[in-house]
């Protein structure tokens, strides 16, 4: 297999992203989240920019070079406001995910990535959650606020990417367990061993 692709969906607190660059540190490849979004939204501001143009300028090593550039994001990033659909923005976003998958291994967290990528053999999907409890502490302790705050900020975030996921994939649900390859509970596993999971799971998918 010339590349491969693992896509992580993840509930908010659950140490998705945290899984995401562990993964990425012992595999030797990058993780992409947020900056996937900042490219797209820096492409698709531009009046000029379009999908003709955007096939000349997206390969491989632009695309490398422009995501690698941008910084990030260390920090927990909620959303509380409502989801509004942005269908310029999002098909920035898939055709970017759509190179990466041609171009590098890497890994991709977010951006319904899964349902992007549904149809290729390269794509390893993961899903990850955990109850509440385990949650809320988590969110507590990296960002620094009570349980009852805690507990809005995943609620409001959960909520917008699931009715992200709904809208984009024409009504799938983001939770369902059938939308991925594997789900893991972090709270069960613990980060380090989800990653070994997931790293036992590519070998029999990918015959690594």
């Amino acid at each position: 297999m010339k590349n491969y692709v693992i896509t992580i969906a993840r509930g908010f607190g659950t140490g998705g992203r945290q899984i995401a660059g562990m993964l990425a540190d012992e595999l030797g490849i990058h993780s992409y989240e947020h900056r996937i979004m900042t490219l797209a939204a820096n492409l698709a501001g531009r009046d000029e920019c379009d999908f003709e143009k955007l096939d000349e300028r997206l390969d491989g090593s632009y695309l490398q070079n422009e995501l690698r550039r941008l910084e990030k994001r260390l920090l927990p990033n909620p959303e509380m406001r409502h989801f509004k659909s942005n269908d310029r923005l999002y098909e920035f976003e898939a055709e970017i995910i759509r190179r990466l998958a041609d171009t590098e291994s890497c890994i991709i967290v977010g951006k319904a990535a899964d349902y992007v990528l549904r149809d290729r053999d390269n794509v390893l999907s993961v899903y990850i959650e955990a109850p509440r409890r385990f949650t809320r502490k988590m969110v507590m302790k990296r960002m620094n606020v009570d349980g009852n705050k805690a507990d809005q900020i995943i609620t409001a975030t959960d909520k917008y990417r699931a009715d992200y996921y709904k809208y984009y994939t024409h009504g799938n649900y983001w939770t369902n367990p059938v939308n991925y390859d594997i789900t893991l509970n972090s709270e069960r596993f613990g980060l380090e061993k989800c990653v070994q999971v997931i790293k036992e799971t590519m070998k029999i998918k990918f015959g690594m």
